[in-house]
């Protein structure tokens, strides 16, 4: 993620409900998958996919347009696009279903177990402050005030955290943070982790209001949030702004409303 300071227009918002629909395809920077084998009794295995998606400041990629065949309404999936369809305005949901080929990425709800966060306390990176933790911690409150089916609970022990926050003293790509988590086969994510840069790929150091907006968008991709042409919203692919908006809350209100999987 990086920090600029000029505005782009907002992109027109748009998604096809119909079962005959059209949809926008993309190659995403950096997706894998891995098989993960796991013993279900003493003569018997099975075999789940594990992906790996990293999201970061630079945005390439193609959209091109695919004809979805006709096929038999999923209830479920009906319900959903009505859902979409009447709670999109206001959001940038749609920008997220282009990124993503129509499907929602996002954590089971849990709201009695919260997700354990983990933030390295110390650094031996020039110019690492004490006072980054706390901001980076505020940002995990300010999402958490949403209150949204998965909530967010500090540990020390970084061996019992299923999301680590690390410091790096600078990116070689003009970004200033970069998030990577795993998905399984139901689109639900699993594990995520944040590395956040002190420096500029330049070499300036972000001060801690610039930290804070900063772990604040990357958050938002750990929480299955991506970039928005939206300048104002936090999730803006160049972050201009240094709190939430209201179509950044809207967003993550709607996502977790949503089931996750393909909505086509």
């Amino acid at each position: 993620m990086v920090f600029a300071t000029s505005r782009t227009p907002f992109r027109l918002l748009f998604f096809a409900l119909s079962i005959g629909s059209f949809g926008a395809m993309r190659r995403p920077a950096a997706v894998g998958s891995v098989n993960v084998a796991a013993r279900a009794g003493s003569d018997s295995q099975r075999t789940e996919n594990r992906h790996v998606d990293i999201s970061s400041g630079s945005i390439a990629h193609a959209i091109e347009a695919v004809v979805v065949r006709a096929r038999r309404a999923n209830p479920e999936r009906v319900a959903a696009k009505q859902r979409l369809q009447d709670r999109a305005v206001g959001t940038y949901i749609n920008d997220i279903l282009i990124e993503r080929d129509s499907a929602l990425t996002r954590w089971s709800s849990r709201e009695s177990r919260p997700l354990a966060v983990w933030i390295q306390p110390r650094s031996n990176v020039l110019g690492f402050t004490e006072g980054y933790v706390d901001r980076v911690r505020d940002a995990f409150l300010q999402w958490d005030g949403l209150r949204l089916p998965v909530r967010f609970a500090f540990v020390t022990d970084s061996a019992r955290a299923e999301v680590h926050v690390n410091w790096i003293d600078h990116f070689d790509q003009p970004i200033s943070g970069r998030t990577r988590w795993a998905h399984d086969d139901d689109y639900t994510i699993t594990d995520a982790n944040i590395v956040l840069a002190v420096h500029h790929t330049k070499g300036g150091q972000l001060d801690e209001d610039s930290m804070r907006a900063m772990a604040m968008h990357e958050i938002g991709h750990l929480l299955g949030l991506d970039h928005t042409g939206d300048t104002t919203s936090i999730m803006a692919s160049k972050v201009r702004v240094r709190e939430l908006s209201d179509a950044d809350r809207a967003t993550a209100r709607l996502l977790y409303a949503l089931p996750a999987g393909p909505l086509r």
